[in-house]
């Protein structure tokens, strides 16, 4: 296993981190190593907003479900979906007055480009994230972001055609300390080859038997097996149902289908 292998093995969530700074050499690598990942068309559809601002990372403890460790993290970054940018400058460089004087299609941002942009953002993030395990900087995401649509877009004063997608929290690991890395799903399972196969009585008996996944779950009854308790604490749960709302909030948006009066 060389370097890379080992890091991208080994990584795994880190929520408590070491009392001391990531040092501004460190930042820029991350930031740097993040801006290196593919992206469609070269057009970068993300952008980045460095959290340093202590209040603000105490109220995203608050909106991203009560995960206190948001508001210790040294380093915090928001991965946004971002359209915007280029949607200004096309407008900008009169591309609207030059489609309509010769005939052709002026598109505005629609689903396709907020899933494309939702691409960049997360393949961003990831590039940022093993970059800093690479350095001996653990890291976290956070998909909390995606719930209270509304507060996050007023708190980060985000434009109509950017969504944000992920907000990742990064620290050194604490001296000794290194969370074990839980288990996944086996290969045999995941991987599908020429077309998809549905889950038989055997995945199944895989997924009930992989306790990783599923065990660390703090629910009583009614939950009678490992289905029943993962979709409480993940699907069915309070949070999902945010989230859901959140998102269909953010996408009206989007879309121009929102209520007038919201900008």
């Amino acid at each position: 296993m060389n370097a890379t292998e080992k890091t991208l093995q080994t990584r795994t969530s880190l929520r408590r981190y070491a009392d001391r700074p990531i040092s501004e050499e460190e930042r820029l690598s991350i930031l740097s190593a993040a801006m290196a990942a593919p992206t469609a068309g070269n057009m970068m559809l993300y952008s980045i907003i460095e959290i340093t601002d202590q209040a603000l990372k105490e109220s995203l403890v608050e909106t991203c479900d009560g995960q206190s460790f948001i508001a210790k993290a040294p380093l915090v970054l928001l991965f946004l979906a971002d359209q915007q940018r280029w949607h200004d400058f096309f407008v900008h460089g009169g591309v609207p007055k030059m489609c309509d004087e010769h005939g052709l299609n002026w598109r505005e941002p629609e689903e396709s480009d907020l899933m494309l942009g939702c691409c960049d953002a997360l393949i961003a993030a990831q590039n940022s994230v093993i970059a800093a395990e690479s350095l001996g900087i653990g890291s976290c995401y956070i998909g909390d972001i995606m719930e209270n649509y509304e507060r996050h877009r007023d708190i980060f004063e985000l434009p109509r055609w950017t969504f944000p997608i992920a907000l990742v929290c990064y620290g050194h690991y604490p001296d000794g300390e290194r969370p074990a890395r839980r288990g996944r799903l086996p290969m045999e399972i995941v991987v599908h080859r020429n077309v998809y196969q549905k889950a038989d009585e055997k995945v199944f008996d895989i997924m009930e038997g992989n306790r990783q996944l599923w065990s660390i779950t703090k629910i009583g009854a009614p939950a009678e097996n490992g289905a029943q308790k993962m979709y409480l604490r993940k699907n069915g749960a309070p949070f999902s149902f945010e989230m859901s709302r959140s998102v269909k909030a953010a996408i009206s948006r989007w879309l121009g289908e929102e209520p007038k009066g919201h900008d």
